[in-house]
C-alpha cells in the first residue's frame, strides 16, 4: 500500500532550552518532531529560517519563561488510532495538573487501558507541546520519561509548572 501523503523535504531547527538542546521538525505546515536532548543545551541561539519554527520557539520560549500555559501551533501526529486517542486526551489536561495513566485511559475513552496508555506516552512524538509529562502512576509517582535526562526532565517540567 503505497501513501497518499505528498512527499516534502523536513525542516528542522534546534535551539537551547533549560533542559537541553531541543529539536524540533516539521513536515510540511505542522510540527512532526520535538527531540530534547540529554545533557545541557550546547546550541546556539539562532532565528529559525521557517516561520513556523519562528512561531514554535517563541512559544516554548514563553513556556520556559513562565509565561505561556499552552500551545497554539499546528501538529500532524501521526500513529494508530489507539495513539491518537491518548495523545488528543494529553492536550486536554491542564497546565499544572496531572492525570494517571488509568485517568487518562478512561479519559480517552479506553478504560482500564493503563499499560498500552503508558506505552503510547512513551511513544509521543511532540513532548512538552503535547504534555505526556503530566502523566503520573496510579500512587501518584514520577514513572519514566522518554525525552531529555529521563524522569529528571519530567520532575523538572512538573515542577516548573506547579511553581508558576
Amino acid at each position: 500500500m503505497t501513501s497518499t501523503k505528498p512527499l516534502t523535504t523536513p525542516v528542522s531547527h534546534t535551539l537551547p532550552s533549560p533542559l537541553g538542546d531541543i529539536t524540533l521538525e516539521l513536515d510540511g505546515d505542522a510540527l512532526v518532531k520535538l527531540s530534547i536532548h540529554d545533557g545541557p543545551a550546547m546550541s546556539n541561539a539562532s532565528a529559525p529560517e521557517h516561520s513556523l519554527l519562528a512561531q514554535i520557539v517563541e512559544q516554548l520560549t514563553e513556556y520556559f519563561d513562565g509565561q505561556r500555559q499552552g500551545f497554539d501551533v499546528p501538529l500532524a501526529l501521526e500513529g494508530t488510532a489507539f495513539q491518537q486517542d491518548i495523545w488528543q486526551a494529553l492536550l486536554d489536561i491542564p497546565y499544572g495538573q496531572t492525570l494517571s495513566y488509568g485517568e487518562l485511559g478512561a479519559a480517552a475513552g479506553h478504560p482500564g487501558s493503563a499499560r498500552a496508555v503508558g506505552g503510547a506516552v512513551g511513544a509521543n512524538p511532540i513532548p512538552i507541546i503535547v504534555p505526556c509529562h503530566r502523566v503520573m502512576g496510579a500512587n501518584g509517582a514520577i514513572t519514566g520519561y522518554s525525552g531529555g535526562s529521563g524522569i529528571a526532565t519530567k520532575q523538572w517540567l512538573l515542577e516548573k509548572e506547579r511553581s508558576a
